[in-house]
């Protein structure tokens, strides 16, 4: 401990990150194994991944949103204003995204266009993740409890990680891609925390500052891919499994992130 200590704080940032991101690899690569799975499994596998996209928008993103804002001694009003207003933006995004890409002919087909935005909502999502981290180390001053609860909540990000690359890399899979473009896809969303980590090691104020509002435009950008996309997709697969899986993925996320912290 005292050797990683030592270190630079944006090197720490950087080691904490690429640890977030090899969870995210990791996850991703079960859909190497998707082939052995049977079509209703699948299903309830993408059911999964809706349910802990939502879970995690709340627990990961609007929860941490809210304790930071109170953290800064803000107003209830001000704090709800602020997560009202970039909850509603990071929705209406995806929502325009989608339209955008309906009209495109690459993106013509719905489960390409439900594959991408999957992808790009848990890229988002992972954006304020890797900024957290990067403060939580940039912030240190030596002190050995903060280093602790700072690798800490890189622990709990990582291992929430790992359900999180499997819910970009499934849909595609699903949805006619190779399983290696697939995992490249799944491990993309989470290569992103790394260049956040640094970024918010290195100008800690002012990431500090943009971090509740970026937690919650992801959360808004999760909640509207969940619920346009990925549930009514494996809906209409078959409509127990799917909404078993919702269920089951929201509570394993819930499980987690309160586990964790």
């Amino acid at each position: 401990m005292d050797l990683l200590m030592s270190l630079p704080l944006w090197v720490q940032a950087l080691l904490a990150t690429c640890f977030t991101y090899f969870m995210t690899a990791l996850g991703a690569a079960f859909v190497f194994l998707s082939g052995k799975c049977s079509a209703r499994l699948l299903n309830g596998m993408q059911g999964i991944a809706a349910g802990i996209m939502i879970a995690a928008s709340f627990f990961s993103l609007l929860l941490p949103a809210l304790e930071n804002l109170q953290a800064r001694g803000s107003t209830s009003l001000v704090s709800s204003f602020i997560l009202f207003s970039s909850f509603i933006l990071g929705g209406g995004f995806i929502f325009l995204s989608e339209r955008a890409l309906s009209r495109m002919r690459a993106f013509s087909e719905e489960g390409r266009r439900t594959g991408f935005l999957t992808c790009f909502a848990m890229t988002l999502h992972n954006i304020p993740e890797g900024f957290a981290v990067g403060v939580a180390f940039g912030s240190l001053a030596g002190d050995r409890g903060a280093w602790v609860a700072a690798a800490m909540l890189a622990l709990g990000i990582g291992i929430q990680n790992f359900p999180e690359g499997l819910c970009v890399a499934l849909p595609l899979r699903r949805q006619g891609f190779s399983a290696t473009k697939a995992f490249f896809y799944g491990q993309f969303s989470g290569i992103v925390e790394i260049f956040a980590g640094l970024l918010g090691a290195v100008a800690v104020g002012f990431i500090s500052a943009l971090l509740p509002w970026a937690l919650a435009f992801s959360a808004g950008a999760m909640v509207a891919v969940s619920c346009s996309e990925l549930i009514p997709s494996c809906v209409r697969e078959g409509k127990m499994s799917a909404l078993s899986g919702v269920i089951f993925g929201f509570a394993l996320m819930m499980l987690l992130d309160v586990m964790l912290g």
